[in-house]
């Protein structure tokens, strides 16, 4: 009777594929399910070129993004395919753009191997300087352009400067020949 329900609330799709053999609930569920099984190496795989393949864009937080790769570790190791923390570090590090590569080579100069997170606290710390110093580079390169606003030269006086080197290059130039002839 159950079987029956079942087949009936199922869609007609998937009553093909389960044999008309099977008698009980428990076993057609289990046909059923034969067909959907995921692949443990396919899911492996697609996780490992994603983890390979990340690269941050200096967008968003980098604590949130080595999280997300860590969590890519972790259901790898779920799937018994384990990445070593120091593994982990030297993805997150290649991963990094190049404004990172001072950071880089201060940690490839160190003899001590960091944990994930002290790499974590010292990304962030990283990104903050980094953020610092643009603010402090775009207010004193604002600044300049102001000051050259400022102190505009009139045209006049630019073509007059421009003339006196003209001539100077070619007295040059005329003195060049004189003495080789």
């Amino acid at each position: 009777m159950s079987i029956m329900i079942i087949r009936r609330g199922i869609p007609e799709v998937f009553r093909g594929i389960v044999s008309e053999d099977v008698t009980t609930a428990k076993e057609f569920l289990a046909e059923i399910e034969k067909h959907f099984a995921k692949s443990d190496k396919a899911e492996a795989s697609t996780l490992l070129q994603n983890l390979i393949s990340m690269k941050y864009q200096g967008k968003g937080n980098i604590r949130e993004y080595i999280m997300s790769m860590s969590n890519i570790v972790f259901k790898l190791k779920a799937l018994k395919l384990e990445i070593s923390e120091d593994l982990l570090i030297h993805l997150v590090l290649i991963s990094l753009p190049a404004q990172f590569n001072q950071f880089k080579v201060s940690y490839n100069c160190q003899k001590d191997k960091w944990s994930l997170n002290e790499l974590i606290s010292y990304c962030v710390q990283e990104e903050e300087r980094q953020k610092q110093d643009k603010t402090e580079s775009a207010y004193f390169a604002s600044r300049l352009r102001a000051k050259e606003r400022d102190r505009r030269i009139p045209r006049r006086k630019l073509l007059r400067v421009q003339n006196k080197r003209n001539n100077l290059r070619k007295a040059n130039v005329s003195f060049a020949i004189r003495l080789d002839t």
